[in-house]
């Protein structure tokens, strides 16, 4: 293949990734959703996509039964996907949502994760942080969705450490 061919192709394909990045049009209206339609489900729910296959994500610090002292610091482990800030679409990446005394079952993971007290978003890209709990027993729990928030399908979250609080 000549070397304008193979360019020609190159920026083919190219265009064709950035076609298929390209954000998403305003909705028309209010209730419109901000999911362009072929991210639409009959029900009007986002699609999520699937994880990278082999994916985990985990809580490397503090290990599950741990006592600590307030403040401490929550490591966040990933394998198999990269991480990306919250609203940049690269395929197979996302960011870190850490649980406090909550479960993922509580949750509507067909909907963009809420931002609360007990849902904490990492959406700069974040691999840790530092908690400031009150005295007690807490529980800590990743879940690590897409650009917009969305959980991946199946959901990839950790498992559900229990910590003590000094």
């Amino acid at each position: 293949m000549n070397r304008r061919v193979l360019c020609g192709a190159l920026l083919g394909a190219f265009s064709l990734a950035a076609a298929a990045q390209a954000p998403a049009p305003a909705p028309a209206s209010p209730a419109a959703p901000a999911h362009p339609p072929a991210m639409m489900m009959m029900s009007g729910s986002p699609l999520r996509a699937a994880p990278a296959p082999g994916a985990e994500v985990y809580i490397i610090a503090p290990k599950n039964g741990a006592t600590v002292k307030s403040p401490f610091v929550v490591r966040f482990g990933l394998k198999g996907m990269g991480v990306a800030p919250a609203g940049v679409v690269v395929e197979n990446t996302g960011h870190h949502h850490l649980l406090v005394d909550t479960d993922l079952k509580d949750l509507n993971l067909d909907q963009p994760l809420p931002a609360t007290d007990k849902v904490l978003h990492f959406g700069k890209g974040q691999t840790e942080t530092t908690l400031t709990l009150p005295p007690g027993k807490h529980t800590l729990e990743l879940v690590f969705a897409d650009s917009k928030h969305l959980s991946f399908d199946p959901p990839l979250h950790s498992g559900k450490i229990t910590i003590l609080v000094e």
